[in-house]
C-alpha cells in the first residue's frame, strides 16, 4: 500500500481510543495521528491544525458532538475521508443513519482485531465496507423505501411506468392509454416526485429494477 494510510479516532471513553491506538500500531498499513473525545475536538483539529486524516474511526455516543452529526458534517466538509463507524450501536435506526450520513463502514466494538485490519484494507481498497449483518439491515432498508414508494402509485401510473421502457414517445404513450399527451405528462410528473426521480432514463431503470420490464 506504499505510505501508511492515517486514522484518526474519535471516542470519549479515553480506554478505549488508547486501546484502539493500541491495535492499530501493530498494523503494517496504517497508523494512528490523533485521537478526539467527540466531534467538536476531531473539528477543531481539522480547522486549526489542518490535521486531515484518510480514515475516521468513529464513535457514535459521545458528549458535545455525537457520531451522527460529526459524520454529516465530515460529509459535507470533506468527503474524501473515509468513515468508519466503531460502536457497541447495532440497531437499525443507528446503522441505516450513519450510511445516510455518509459512514462508509460500521463495525461493532467487540470486533477482533484481525477484522478491524481486514476492514481498513477493504475500506481502503473499495472505498466501503461492511460486514454480513450490517448489509442486511442495509439491503432490507433500500427494499422497504422501494415498497413503500411502490405502493403510492396508482394503477394508471404504474401502466405508464411500463411504457418508460419502451422507445415510444409520450404522444405513443397516450394514445396506448387512450388519454391526452398532457395526462401522461401529469403520470410522469407525479412519478418523478413519488420516486424522487428527474428523468425518463431514470424512470426506465426504476421501473426495470422493479420488474416492470417483464
Amino acid at each position: 500500500m506504499g505510505t501508511k494510510k492515517t486514522i484518526a479516532i474519535v471516542d470519549d471513553h479515553i480506554l478505549i481510543a488508547q486501546a484502539i491506538k493500541g491495535i492499530i500500531a501493530n498494523f503494517d498499513n496504517f497508523e494512528t495521528i490523533c485521537e478526539c473525545e467527540n466531534g467538536q475536538e476531531l473539528i477543531d483539529k481539522i480547522n486549526t491544525y489542518n490535521v486531515l486524516p484518510d480514515i475516521v474511526l468513529l464513535d457514535i455516543s459521545m458528549p458535545v458532538m455525537d457520531g451522527f452529526q460529526t459524520a454529516d458534517w465530515l460529509q459535507k466538509n470533506h468527503p474524501e475521508i473515509l468513515v468508519m463507524v466503531l460502536s457497541m450501536q447495532n440497531d437499525e435506526q443507528s446503522v441505516i443513519r450513519m450510511v445516510k450520513n455518509g459512514a462508509k463502514s460500521y463495525l461493532l466494538k467487540n470486533s477482533h482485531p484481525r477484522e478491524l485490519e481486514s476492514a481498513l484494507l477493504k475500506l481502503v481498497e473499495n472505498g466501503f465496507y461492511y460486514p454480513e449483518w450490517a448489509s442486511k439491515i442495509i439491503f432490507s432498508s433500500i427494499n422497504k423505501t422501494s415498497n413503500e414508494a411502490l405502493s403510492k402509485l396508482t394503477e394508471r401510473e404504474k401502466e405508464f411506468l411500463k411504457y418508460t421502457i419502451t422507445e415510444k414517445s409520450y404522444k405513443e404513450i397516450a394514445e396506448l392509454m387512450f388519454c391526452s399527451p398532457r395526462t401522461v405528462e401529469s403520470y410522469r410528473d407525479n412519478l418523478f416526485e413519488k420516486l424522487n426521480l428527474k428523468t425518463r432514463v431514470g424512470l426506465a431503470v426504476y421501473a426495470i429494477k422493479n420488474g416492470y420490464d417483464q
